[in-house]
C-alpha cells in the first residue's frame, strides 16, 4: 500500500483527492493537512512539519494555494518523502530549487494540468506550432481561482514556443487603445495568454492558432474535479520509482 498525505484535504480538489486516494486498492490516506481542520476519518495536522514529525507517508499530494506550497515541499522533499503537486503558480526556477533539497531520491512531480485531456490538447498544440505563424492561448476558469494566467496556460505557451524557431506573429500590446492596456493579453514566450474567470466554469482552454486563410482550434473542457483523478492516481503510483524535478504528466502516460 502506498501511504498518502492530502494537503489541503478541506478544500474543492483536497477533498475529491481524498475520495479518490481512498477508493483505490493500492493506496490510502493515513492524514490530511489543513490549517483549518476537517472532519475526516484520519488523523488532520495543521501543518506539514506537524504531519511529518507525527506520521509516516511515502507521498505527499498538495493541492494548496501558490504561497504556501513552497513551504510545505521545503519540509518534505529534505525528508524524502515524495511530492505530487497540482498547486500551481511556482515558477522552473523555484520547483528546480526546491528539488534539489530533496534527499533519498525524493520526487517532485508537478503537473500544471492533471487531466489526460488537457495534457493531449497540449502535444496537439506542439505538433501544431511550427506550421502556424500566428497562436494564441486562452483560458476559462471558475471565478475563486487564485492565480491568473494558469499553470496549464503557461505551460502551454511555453510548448509552443520551444516547439518552432520563430515568435507569434499576431499584433501585440502595440495596438491597444489608451487607458485599455492589456486588452491583448500577457505574453508568455512571445505568446499571448488571455484569462478569463467567472462563474459556470471549472476549467476549460483554447489553442488557436491562424495561417493565411486557415484557422485551428484545440479545446479541452473539464466540467467536473473528478478528471483530474485518474491524473493524480497515476502520479502517485509513478514517483516511487523516479527522483528528482519532473514537469508534466506526459512523462507517465504510455
Amino acid at each position: 500500500m502506498i501511504r498518502v498525505a492530502v494537503s489541503g484535504c478541506a478544500g474543492r480538489m483536497g477533498k475529491t483527492v481524498v475520495d479518490a486516494v481512498g477508493a483505490a486498492d493500492d493506496m490510502d490516506v493515513v492524514c490530511g493537512i489543513d490549517p483549518h481542520g476537517a472532519d475526516a476519518p484520519f488523523p488532520v495536522y495543521a501543518s506539514v512539519a506537524e504531519a511529518v514529525d507525527r506520521a509516516e507517508f511515502d507521498v505527499l499530494v498538495d493541492f494548496t494555494q501558490p504561497d504556501v506550497v513552497a513551504g510545505n515541499l521545503a519540509v518534505c522533499l529534505p525528508a524524502g518523502i515524495d511530492c505530487v503537486v497540482g498547486t500551481t503558480g511556482l515558477s522552473n526556477d523555484t520547483l528546480e530549487q526546491l528539488a534539489a533539497t530533496a534527499e533519498n531520491g525524493a520526487c517532485l512531480f508537478y503537473a500544471p494540468n492533471f487531466t489526460t485531456g488537457a495534457v493531449l490538447m497540449m502535444q496537439f498544440a506542439k505538433a501544431a506550432a511550427p506550421y502556424f505563424p500566428e497562436a494564441e492561448v486562452i483560458e476559462f476558469h471558475h471565478a475563486k481561482k487564485k492565480d491568473a494566467p494558469s499553470g496549464t496556460a503557461v505551460r502551454t505557451a511555453q510548448i509552443i514556443a520551444e516547439a518552432r524557431a520563430f515568435e507569434s506573429q499576431a499584433p501585440g500590446a502595440e495596438t491597444e487603445i489608451e487607458g485599455c492596456e492589456g486588452a491583448r493579453g500577457a505574453l508568455v514566450d512571445g505568446v499571448p495568454v488571455h484569462s478569463v474567470r467567472s462563474m459556470g466554469y471549472v476549467a476549460s482552454q483554447e489553442v488557436v492558432f491562424g495561417s493565411m486563410g486557415q484557422s485551428l482550434a484545440i479545446r479541452h473542457d473539464s466540467w467536473d474535479r473528478t478528471s483530474y483523478m485518474p491524473g493524480v492516481l497515476l502520479g502517485i503510483r509513478s514517483v516511487g520509482e523516479q527522483q528528482g524535478l519532473i514537469v508534466g504528466l506526459e512523462n507517465f502516460m504510455a
